[in-house]
């Protein structure tokens, strides 16, 4: 449901700042807006929603469970109450009134789901729980069918009758908030007995709660992801019930709706590892994010960009490279890096001569790179760990080559697309100058900072904290140095003091968080002073040595980001916390029926045949499963299908899970359903399936590099230092020479017939043997040698 934001017109910012907006927070075209005491009262609740996973991943953790279901419970009733059942117009309308027909469905609705929280509640608070193997008795009259029924009409009613203001919340969607906050109270009452009897005896209204959760956080998956990953759910579930009446490897025993439903809604399904993921690292690093475009550090990786390349041919193209690359490291979606970091870079391409598809096709490969591009990878980092138990240092560690191959092939794809065209780049007077870019070179602090601490061995959500704390206080620079006027030894001066005063904040809240459970009252009240002491040497720097600054007044201002960074946190997530639970019912379906393994055994057949084979089908599997979907949802289902019998085919479990990872990523670009080629060519104002092609032509590397990780581990960082750089050199190479076979422009152009040549010599040297590395190396010099000696330069046939 992501739209594309107004359009920038870079050309009209200052040339010191091009990039300004783009750090902009993005209204979906079914948000909600509303203003007064209602705003506050959701911004309200967005922040206590990200502040509380904050607290409890670092100061005061709760059970398994109860974490998990307050992280999926709180993000559907913020996702009901900010977000529509469908679009809203253009304009609000203020006139709409309520049917009858609406009233009396509403009404229903509210009595049943009403009648349901009322007897959890008094269930709650009169301990009149349903334990271990207890009888279905008359709760299933008063809790399961009215919260049923009720949610089924407030969902019919959000449909039926949709809001047309954006300023207002629609009352079906209250109910909907409240039929999650509903069960969210059951489950986590009843979690003690549901471990026991979820698989063995489960209660009926056990499996009333988690239909009631599935349909809301289908629901809610639908409107902030689209209706692919809703459809593929419904074929699971579907698969669940149908499995004894299916052929081969897809039959299966089947499942009582009771056993069936009460387990997917536990830690094997909803409440799984996409979900364990969904609740920390991706929660938190989408707060790093929040903090970084509250600060707009944004806007300086988009205007360092530009300093850099924009004046290279083809510049605004190799801007959306790096910049939109590194936004999307930290977006948790392709298309919705696209529709932040697009509406600045495409119509920049477009006016220096690219045609509109070819503009959104480099955005969407670019965005897309970010998800594999460490050491954050979109979130999809921290789910490889989850699932597979390698530590995530080890998984950044291996991802560094296979991303610089593909941002390379990106580049040389662009750079050939320029040379054909004869492009140039953007005039320098349009542009920020590279020296003032570089004076404010401390923004990169936080990010570098979060690669350092995990260098060293802190933990993600450690060093994932440290930080968010560092990307507050540099924003502090940032006012500092903005209100000198005079040269950059007072800037190094501004520094030196703010990365002081930043010490002692990380170490007093080190020892606040290390000495909260057990540590004495005096360690407390120490940590406490020295944080204290701190920020007040922070606020004093900023007064003393900045004129312009309005002193105390302007550093008390600038707190305010905190709570907006929040606020915009939690409405980030919200996608994420759909999307992972949507597919840890996938993930649960896949565990209880078993239809991994028995995909597996298909793959070992016909790995028999072909192991090259059975890594296209993987690879397609993979692809299917993905369109449609966000990253970390695709990744998931994916590697629940098809890492096992990957696994069992002799590859190593890394190596599998990057192969499976790839593909799940480049689904965002692979046409039918390529979702960040869409989002571009909705800004670009081309054709979309047009647009995917293109986009899965610049991205082409990235669906050969996986069949590399088969044949040389090497590039993924394992094994002996001269052989990593062996297979990374003839690689770039071969990447090279694959961009030139692409776009028909080696040293000068070439036709069919040598680029089909140069194609297989790429091809040869991405192989990564010595043998085949001379052959590609001979033919790439013969066509050379007929280029340079024997055609016509720019004519060659």
């Amino acid at each position: 449901m992501t739209q594309p934001q107004e359009q920038i017109d870079p050309l009209e910012n200052p040339p010191e700042n091009i990039a300004e907006g783009v750090d902009r927070e993005i209204i979906m075209s079914n948000q909600r807006v509303p203003p007064g005491t209602l705003g506050w009262l959701l911004a309200l609740g967005c922040i206590l929603y990200t502040a509380f996973h904050i607290g409890a991943m670092n100061v005061y953790p709760l059970e398994t469970w109860v974490y998990r279901l307050s992280h999926v419970t709180g993000g559907l009733i913020l996702g009901f109450l900010l977000y529509s059942a469908t679009v809203f117009p253009e304009t609000n309308d203020d006139s709409e009134g309520r049917s009858l027909p609406e009233m009396v469905l509403v009404g229903l609705a509210l009595l049943g789901v009403g009648v349901a929280f009322v007897q959890i509640v008094w269930a709650v608070a009169t301990g009149d729980l349903i334990p271990t193997g207890a009888p279905a008795d008359q709760m299933k009259y008063t809790f399961g069918w009215p919260l049923i029924a009720g949610t089924s009409l407030a969902l019919l009613a959000s449909w039926l009758f949709p809001g047309r203001n954006r300023t207002r919340i629609a009352l079906s969607d209250v109910i909907l908030a409240l039929a999650a906050l509903t069960v969210g109270i059951y489950i986590v009452a009843h979690a003690g007995f549901l471990r026991n009897r979820a698989g063995v005896f489960p209660h009926v209204n056990d499996m009333y709660a988690a239909i009631a959760g599935i349909i809301l956080i289908l629901e809610l998956t639908r409107r902030l992801a689209g209706l692919a990953l809703v459809v593929i759910v419904a074929v699971f579930i579907a698969y669940g019930f149908l499995g004894p009446w299916l052929p081969g490897f897809l039959n299966h025993r089947g499942y009582s709706p009771e056993r069936f439903f009460a387990r997917i809604y536990t830690d094997i399904g909803v409440l799984g590892p996409t979900t364990a993921v969904s609740s920390t690292y991706i929660i938190l690093f989408i707060t790093f994010a929040a903090f970084l475009q509250a600060s707009r550090v944004g806007e300086y990786f988009i205007n360092f960009a530009f300093a850099a390349a924009g004046g290279a041919r083809g510049g605004p193209a190799k801007v959306a490279i790096f910049g939109s690359g590194l936004m999307g490291m930290i977006n948790g979606t392709s298309a919705g890096n696209v529709v932040s970091t697009g509406s600045l870079t495409i119509p920049l391409m477009k006016k220096v001569g690219y045609r509109p598809q070819t503009a959104a096709s480099v955005e969407a490969a670019a965005s897309s790179g970010g998800q594999i591009l460490p050491p954050i990878m979109g979130a999809g980092a921290f789910i490889m760990a989850e699932i597979t138990g390698i530590q995530y240092r080890e998984i950044v560690i291996a991802a560094v080559i296979p991303a610089v191959l593909y941002f390379m092939s990106v580049y040389f794809m662009v750079d050939k697309e320029a040379l054909k065209k004869g492009m140039k780049g953007l005039p320098r007077s349009q542009l920020p100058k590279f020296r003032e870019m570089a004076k404010h070179a401390y923004l990169f602090i936080p990010i570098v900072m979060l690669i350092g601490a995990l260098y060293v061995g802190y933990s993600v959500i450690r060093a994932g904290t440290y930080s968010m704390i560092a990307a507050f206080a540099v924003s502090y620079i940032r006012v500092l140095v903005d209100g000198r006027e005079d040269g950059i030894w007072n800037h190094l001066m501004g520094l030196i003091l703010c990365v002081l005063a930043l010490m002692p904040l990380v170490v007093g809240g080190q020892i606040l968080v290390d000495g909260w459970g057990d540590g004495t009252t005096m360690q407390l009240v120490v940590s406490i002073l020295i944080s204290a002491v701190s920020i007040f040497g922070i606020v004093m720097t900023l007064r003393l040595n900045s004129p312009k600054s309005a002193g105390i007044a302007k550093a008390v201002e600038h707190f305010r980001m905190i709570p907006f960074a929040l606020e915009i946190a939690a409405k980030m997530s919200l996608q994420l916390v759909a999307v992972c639970a949507a597919a840890g019912v996938i993930v649960g379906i896949i565990a209880i029926t078993g239809i991994g393994v028995r995909l597996s055994g298909v793959l070992m057949a016909i790995a028999g045949q072909s192991q090259l084979l059975a890594l296209f089908f993987a690879m397609c599997v993979a692809i299917i499963l993905g369109m449609g979907m966000p990253t970390t949802a695709a990744y998931a289902v994916a590697a629940s299908v098809i890492a096992p019998g990957l696994i069992r085919m002799g590859i190593e479990p890394l190596t599998a899970h990057f192969f499976i990872f790839y593909y799940a990523v480049m689904s965002a670009i692979t046409p039918p359903v390529a979702l960040a080629a869409y989002a571009g060519a909705a800004i670009a104002q081309s054709d979309p399936m047009k647009t995917s092609v293109e986009a899965f032509k610049i991205g082409l590397a990235a669906f050969v590099v996986p069949f590399m990780f088969f044949y040389s581990s090497s590039l993924l960082m394992q094994g002996e230092a001269l052989e990593i750089i062996h297979v990374f050199v003839t690689a770039s190479l071969g990447i090279y020479l694959l961009a030139s076979a692409v776009q028909g422009w080696l040293f000068g152009l070439i036709g069919w017939p040598l680029r089909v040549i140069v194609g297989v010599a790429a091809l040869s040297m991405i192989a990564g043997g010595w043998t085949s590395d001379l052959i590609g190396l001979g033919v790439a010099g013969a066509v050379f040698a007929y280029q340079r000696f024997v055609a016509k330069p720019a004519a060659t046939v």
